[in-house]
């Protein structure tokens, strides 16, 4: 056994279970890590940790081996690092869903998002798209509103599920116009285009890197972006909020997470380490090349953040009487 091991292991048998964590993290890691994706291999969450974890094993000269836990909108998997010992070698890739949305959507969540976890960073988010049928006898936000609030509950909004966040964004949308749109729910972005596409629903708020080639290629039209500010990859097209609607704003994001009372020494490594990984150039052209932006913040500012969407959208579930499948 190397040395510094010998060392936490003497500082485990003397002071018990407060001081040493806090001693041995001078020394993280000293074994591999563990990075739970909460969802199946192939989507963005999966793409953002296998990136992330295979350059944090570089820096840590450790493995950093990824599993794939999917099921129960991602609450499996992060059940799993909930309960994991707090020593900083299990850890998860958290979502809009998991972490801010599914304690108001289901009636038992098996964690609490702010109690049985410490944030470490933001890593990003998917930029989302309002996009339209070019049927739709509409040409930006104000048009569309106008043409929900003339024909109510006629016009449908598509999404990749119940509490996704295309769904979120179309109740969002409907609270702040004060229209009412009819959400039609799907099992994946894939099947939802399909039928936006076809003209079988009037519009959605799709994830950009599946809506963009679309809107570019004529066969949807694009109106206004979902996010907060104008996307890098289609600057030319008006956020929502600054195309008539004050205030709307929805950011699909994910980021890193570790069991609560991990020691800050190493919360603080794992942060530092990831936003610097995360905003190489190389790294980041990866991620945007796959509809991705990477976005870092500490760890308060990522608590902070998360407390912030619970109550966000926790106020829109109410308020549209959205139920769990």
């Amino acid at each position: 056994m190397k040395a510094r091991g010998v060392q936490c292991m003497l500082v485990l048998v003397m002071a018990g279970a407060a001081l040493p964590a806090v001693t041995c993290a001078q020394n993280y890691p000293t074994k591999a890590i563990r990075l739970i994706v909460p969802f199946p291999p192939g989507g963005s969450t999966d793409l953002v940790g296998r990136v992330l974890g295979a350059k944090l094993g570089e820096a840590f000269a450790q493995q950093v081996v990824m599993e794939n836990r999917p099921g129960a909108s991602g609450m499996i998997g992060n059940e799993l690092v909930a309960r994991a010992a707090p020593d900083g070698y299990t850890l998860t890739m958290g979502t809009i869903g998991a972490m801010s949305v599914n304690v108001s959507l289901f009636k038992s969540v098996p964690y609490d998002p702010t109690r049985d976890f410490a944030p470490v960073t933001l890593t990003g988010n998917v930029e989302n798209l309002l996009v339209v049928h070019p049927s739709l006898p509409v040409k930006n936000v104000k048009e569309l509103i106008a043409l929900a609030a003339g024909k109510p509950g006629t016009l449908s909004f598509a999404s990749s599920g119940i509490g996704n966040a295309p769904h979120l964004a179309g109740e969002l949308f409907n609270q702040l116009a004060k229209v009412k749109m009819v959400h039609v729910p799907y099992k994946g972005g894939g099947p939802a285009m399909i039928d936006l596409v076809g003209g079988q629903v009037s519009l959605s708020f799709a994830s950009m890197p599946s809506s963009l080639p679309f809107a570019k290629g004529g066969k949807l039209r694009a109106l206004a972006v979902g996010g907060a500010e104008r996307s890098p990859a289609a600057p030319e097209i008006p956020t929502v909020a600054e195309s008539g609607l004050p205030g709307f704003a929805v950011i699909d994001w994910q980021g890193l997470l570790a069991p609560a009372k991990t020691p800050a020494a190493v919360i603080n490594r794992l942060n530092q380490e990831s936003a610097r990984i995360l905003n190489e150039r190389e790294v980041k052209e990866r991620l945007s090349a796959a509809g991705l932006q990477v976005v870092t913040n500490t760890p308060a500012q990522f608590a902070d953040f998360i407390r912030a969407e619970i109550e966000k959208w926790g106020k829109v579930i109410r308020a549209a009487g959205i139920k769990s499948e």
